[in-house]
């Protein structure tokens, strides 16, 4: 199973993908330029604390991009625009160097060196609050996902409503080469939904982004560093129309995740340049300093996060993550700088990042619908809370399994974990087990299994009586912190929508 899920992180491939706007346009052609060597050092990735930013190359920032069929995201998002901050596509263009690695211990301690340089040219998803007086200070930073083939934002689509109610600031960006020239191992979005037209940046709209040029996922660390310096020094362009950011987080969903995991391990303690990291649903491994996302593999391996890192490191974990992406292997306690959130009744993917698009997953309705949106909401809340004040959430129960096989009761939920109303107080099991094990696209998505009317009055005997313990539950998981106030009224509205 680990090598069928080799290319897929969170597999958005089917959301919003009619407002995409990508079409059968001929490719255009790529631009070239070989990489010429840079003075090769070893650097140890080792910094005490606090530790300055050093400084180093920005992305040189143009835009706003006009033209072509508009901004090019396979996601949830695209499909429903957000009433609250304004959505801006811009590119970012520099030199970035690679990285080498000296060594990698399983302590995360990794030391690395410098490679090659080479010139980039790429592209940003800018969204600020509509109103800057809103503005919180944050910055959420997202490592885009290529898992389609095509860039999607599976974390807006999960944060977007948290960031919208704070006043943080959010930039994607296209860092990895597939979402600027497509997949070579196939175009898996086109595969599923014919006629969705080429994947990649280039391909999909030469108009908007044929002067495009990614050089390699080699340099994509140090791409990422650049914009995120672009932000606090914009130069003669700034994206975020004169809000200051106090604090950048960096945020990865997935296959984005492990990528993170080699960011932090490895490129944070030379650039110094995040103040906190959400590290969403990895797998036990982390992504190589070469490859690509069509070849990275993250599921199973020993790489734990570095506890010496200096700032905050939040990792979220789902049922899936932890028994078959086998994040189990790389399994730490919580620390003063990394805490792990582990989810009960979840799934890598699910309906709610799916949207209206789930139909054309062919899973059946069977998906996982679990509480990871809510319980997401609230960790990036607490994320930013401790890069602010210092003050870490409460270490969170860990989900119990032996070897990555998880211990569930006699109906099937999860034991352990952070719990919410729909395991505590259930009408289904949630699960991040696939109930279709024959489709790799599947299996991430969990299944949810409907208890008969039966079965709820034997649970709860009337209608008000469950709602009661519903609410309960939903307010216990509200003062843990585990989910927040202004979700509770959508929460407990789910409980009104079951028949009994």
């Amino acid at each position: 199973m680990s090598s069928r899920l080799r290319r897929f992180g969170v597999p958005l491939v089917v959301v919003a993908l009619a407002a995409t706007g990508c079409s059968s346009s001929k490719p255009s052609a790529a631009s070239s330029s070989s990489p010429t060597p840079a003075v090769s050092s070893a650097v140890s990735s080792a910094s005490p604390r606090p530790a300055p930013r050093p400084a180093g190359p920005s992305a040189t920032i143009t835009g706003p991009v006009t033209g072509g069929k508009g901004i090019n995201l396979l996601s949830a998002s695209a499909l429903a625009p957000s009433p609250l901050l304004t959505s801006t596509e811009y590119f970012a263009s520099g030199t970035a160097t690679s990285y080498v690695s000296k060594s990698e211990p399983n302590t995360g301690r990794w030391t690395l060196g410098t490679g090659f340089s080479a010139a980039y040219k790429t592209r940003l998803i800018v969204r600020v609050p509509k109103d800057p007086k809103r503005f919180n200070g944050t910055v959420v930073v997202e490592w885009l996902n290529v898992s389609a083939g095509s860039d999607t934002d599976p974390d807006f689509s999960y944060l977007g409503a948290e960031l919208e109610r704070a006043g943080a600031a959010y930039v994607g960006v296209s860092a990895q080469q597939v979402g600027i020239d497509g997949s070579k191992a196939g175009d898996i979005a086109s595969q599923l939904v014919p006629g969705l037209g080429p994947s990649g940046l280039r391909r999909a709209d030469p108009t908007r982004y044929g002067t495009l040029h990614h050089p390699g996922d080699a340099y994509s660390f140090d791409m990422f560093t650049q914009v995120a310096r672009s932000l606090r020094t914009p130069g003669q362009l700034d994206v975020l129309g004169g809000l200051h950011p106090q604090r950048l987080i960096a945020v990865g969903e997935s296959q984005s995740a492990s990528r993170l995991v080699t960011y932090v391990n490895g490129v944070q303690p030379l650039t110094h340049e995040f103040d906190g990291f959400f590290v969403h649903s990895r797998g036990g491994g982390a992504a190589p300093l070469t490859g690509s996302g069509d070849s990275d593999s993250f599921v199973g391996g020993k790489s734990i996060i570095r506890t010496d890192l200096g700032v905050p490191v939040l990792i979220f974990e789902t049922e899936t993550d932890v028994s078959l992406l086998r994040y189990d292997q790389a399994e730490q306690p919580d620390s003063p700088r990394v805490h792990v959130w582990e989810v009960a009744g979840t799934s890598h993917a699910d309906a709610f990042v799916v949207g209206p698009a789930v139909g054309l997953l062919g899973c059946g309705a069977g998906i996982n619908s679990g509480p990871q949106v809510y319980v997401v909401r609230a960790a990036i809340s607490a994320l930013d809370h401790w890069v602010r004040t210092g003050q870490a959430p409460p270490s969170a129960p860990r989900l119990q399994h032996t070897a990555g096989t998880l211990a569930r009761n006699a109906r099937g939920i999860v034991l352990g974990g952070i719990r919410t109303p729909p395991v505590d107080v259930p009408v289904s099991v949630q699960s991040g087990a696939p109930a279709d094990a024959s489709k790799v696209i599947c299996v991430l998505f969990g299944s949810n299994k409907p208890f008969d009317t039966a079965t709820l009055k034997q649970l709860y005997g009337t209608k008000a009586a469950f709602v009661v313990k519903w609410d309960a539950d939903a307010d216990r998981a509200i003062a843990a912190g585990h989910v927040m106030a202004a979700d509770r009224a959508r929460l407990v509205g789910e409980a009104q929508k079951v028949k009994l």
